[in-house]
Parts: structure tokens; sequence; C-alpha cells
């Protein structure tokens, strides 16, 4: 599913006190990067931030879950990204807040 456009450009709009940002297309979404460090993603109108060890039972904790896709074969589990809780598309300060932990994630 590709990136709806809009959810994108409040995405970034709300990202933009992070500093430098670049943003483009990745695997049918849209990828935002902090210094060259992919930490988010976003397919559709759902926004996923980049986990660790360390972040994960953060993000699982609030009801996240990571980004699967289907094959052939199955289901497939990319654990490195989980879905951003609903509460931060409605709290700037917030998401700024869980977006610095995914550029700490997405540095390490």
């Amino acid at each position: 599913m590709a990136a709806n456009a809009e959810f994108v450009s409040y995405i970034k709009e709300q990202l933009a006190p992070l500093g430098f940002l670049s943003s483009g297309r990745f695997f049918g979404g849209h990828a935002i990067s902090y210094h060259g460090q992919q930490f988010a993603w976003v397919i559709g109108s759902t926004l996923y931030l980049r986990v660790n060890d360390s972040s994960r039972p953060q993000f699982e904790a609030a009801g996240s879950h990571p980004f699967t896709y289907t094959t052939k074969k199955g289901e497939i589990t990319v654990r490195k990204f989980y879905t951003a809780p609903e509460f931060l598309l409605d709290d700037p300060e917030q998401l700024l807040s869980w977006s610095r932990l995914a550029i700490e994630a997405a540095a390490s």
C-alpha cells in the first residue's frame, strides 16, 4: 500500500522541529530519515517508528505492533519497525519524544 501523501505531509510537518530530515519512497511507502538514518516509515496512513531492544517494550506496552506483510510463504514480521501509538498523532510533543527514541534506535 502506498503512503498517503497528506498523512506524510502532516507527519513531516510535526517532525520538523527535530532538524535535518530527509525523506523519500521506500518499499511502497515513505521513509523519513534523520542525518541519513531511517527512523520512520509511512505505509498508507500508518506511521511506523524504528525500535531496538531497549525501546521495543515501551512500544509494546502502548499497544504497538511490528510491521508485517504476507508472502506466498506466509506472514513476515519486521521487528525493527513498530506502529506509532495512536495518541502520538494528537500530541506533537510526545510524537517528537518517541521519534527521538526511534532516532536513537536507528543509530544503534
